[in-house]
């Protein structure tokens, strides 16, 4: 594993990094998105990540949330985490999910219909498991927390 991929992973396990990202890593992944339309991610290029639309759980308003991802099948389908940064609640991006499956996500610079599913069972300790070995950090984030982070699976709709 590369050093400055360690560096990485050992920053973002950090408590002082559950504070301060949230404020800058999402709006800088949003302004970077949408001025190369869609061709460039920040946060991805240390990680895979889509940028999810889903309607507001409350609102019904469209909510645009760049997001780390685990791709899947060749890009038929994504595993999302809703670690928050190892924050004590669940992003408001799962609630939305969890009210209005039907959702979107702009991979690469193409948007596809997804249906989400919250991940239960031995379905999810298999995927968390992979999750760990793809970004170590997850663990830390889990130990800091009471509850369940919470997995979903995105698959393409037709």
């Amino acid at each position: 594993m590369a050093v400055g991929l360690r560096l990485v992973q050992k920053v973002s396990s950090t408590r002082a990094f559950a504070k301060v990202a949230p404020h800058f890593i999402p709006a800088m992944d949003r302004t970077v998105h949408r001025l190369t339309r869609g061709k460039v991610l920040l946060s991805a290029q240390m990680l895979p990540g889509v940028i999810l639309t889903a309607r507001g759980a409350k609102s019904g308003v469209p909510r645009r949330t760049p997001l780390a991802c685990m791709p899947e099948e060749g890009g038929e389908s994504w595993v999302l985490v809703g670690s928050n940064f190892g924050r004590p609640g669940h992003p408001a991006w799962t609630a939305n999910l969890i009210a209005g499956p039907d959702a979107e996500v702009n991979w690469r610079g193409a948007d596809i219909p997804v249906r989400a599913r919250l991940l239960s069972g031995d379905e999810r300790a298999e995927v968390w498991a992979a999750a760990l070995k793809f970004w170590p950090p997850y663990a830390a984030y889990q130990a800091r927390v009471e509850r369940e982070i919470r997995l979903f699976r995105l698959e393409r709709r037709c």
